[in-house]
């Protein structure tokens, strides 16, 4: 099957694209002996998991389905980290997760020894408030308010027993330069204590797969933690795995005009694509220019009720016309783990893109899907 045979709307993820990615996350290990594992949250798609199982150490979850999916579908090393555990789920995240990360000293009460009975490395999240993110306040850690990680001044040493290690999450989307910012304010605040843990985590937000990427910076913060304090250091990104690895084709269904030309897609931004909405940002589509950079300028609108279901303006050198094919670019992450079926939208067809260019079906949905979420 080729790229113009599949069905709209469809997720495409590319093999070729995916292993490029894992072999630059499978050279830091190689030169730094750091930990790279999977962040579920941006890319869970399981028939991908023996792969990427060749070049990463292993999974981290948000919650028990994430660490089950991890435990049953890479079975290699499994973390876990979530704002506050439930009662009626953390005896079975016990006993399938190798390290458990907690969010707070009293979680750390409550569960320590649970964990370390289960034979978990335990760690606690901390927050150096080092806010190094311009404009994305929504996937910011540091800002004030923020639910995540204990501060310096609610540090309670007294309770660090049995505790390894330390977890930090800060970025989103970043370089190293600004690791190595929210390196200096982690040894400010927590630096006392490294000296008595084995193990640190960088957390995700890491694109070391980005083209402009300062490798060589990440590799020297790296050694800056194993040298100083002899930590094992791990890292968890998400999307730097997946990172321009996915396309989302999707068909014009009809032409509109209200004081602009519009095009109704069969894809939706707030089903399909909501972190268009969320962040909000412009996703890549091929073969198309901003607006007014060609002759004929769209704005791109999904099938929903809602208004603000819109992908964004672009422009083409040619008029689009109903059936016409558009193919987003960068869309493996996270838009493929936050679909939903509101207005009872389908959920797109997932395929993979194999080295050799033909594409395979692996999943696809109909209306038995969104009739039983909700029953």
């Amino acid at each position: 099957m080729r790229f113009d045979q599949l069905p709209t709307p469809c997720f495409v993820v590319d093999v070729e694209r995916i292993e490029h990615n894992l072999k630059i996350l499978g050279g830091v290990i190689e030169r730094t002996g750091a930990k790279i594992v999977l962040a579920q949250k941006a890319f869970s798609m399981t028939a991908m998991y023996p792969l990427i199982g060749q070049y990463l150490n292993g999974t981290t979850a948000s919650g028990l389905y994430e660490a089950r999916l991890g435990h049953e579908e890479m079975g290699k090393e499994n973390h876990v980290f979530a704002p506050a555990y439930r009662e009626d789920e953390i005896d079975e995240i016990l006993s399938i997760c190798d390290h458990i990360i907690f969010n707070s000293f009293s979680q750390l009460e409550k569960y320590k020894d649970r964990a370390l009975q289960a034979g978990c490395k335990v760690g606690l999240r901390v927050n150096p408030e080092c806010s190094t993110q311009i404009g994305h306040e929504i996937y910011d850690p540091c800002t004030p308010g923020s639910r995540f990680g204990a501060k310096r001044d609610q540090f309670r040493p007294e309770l660090l027993a049995g505790v390894t290690g330390l977890h930090f999450h800060t970025l989103c989307q970043q370089n190293s330069d600004d690791l190595s910012t929210t390196l200096d304010a982690v040894e400010e605040r927590f630096g006392e204590f490294l000296p008595q843990m084995e193990w640190i985590n960088f957390g995700g937000g890491h694109h070391i797969t980005r083209e402009d990427y300062d490798i060589a910076k990440l590799e020297s913060c790296i050694k800056r933690m194993q040298d100083k304090y002899g930590l094992t250091v791990y890292l968890e990104p998400g999307e730097a795995v997946a990172l321009d690895a996915g396309y989302m084709v999707t068909s014009v269904l009809d032409l509109h005009e209200n004081g602009m030309d519009i095009a109704i897609v069969d894809t939706s931004a707030t089903c399909h694509m909501p972190d268009v909405l969320e962040m909000p940002y412009r996703p890549p589509l091929y073969g198309s220019g901003e607006p007014g950079e060609k002759a004929h300028t769209y704005r791109l609108g999904g099938p929903t009720c809602l208004t603000g279901d819109v992908i964004g303006d672009y422009s083409f050198d040619q008029p689009l016309q109903p059936g016409d094919r558009l193919v987003f670019g960068d869309m493996a992450i996270y838009s493929m783990v936050k679909t939903n079926t509101f207005n009872g939208m389908p959920l797109p067809a997932i395929a993979l893109k194999e080295m050799n260019g033909d594409c395979r079906i692996v999943r696809q949905f109909g209306y038995e899907d969104f009739k039983v979420r909700l029953a």
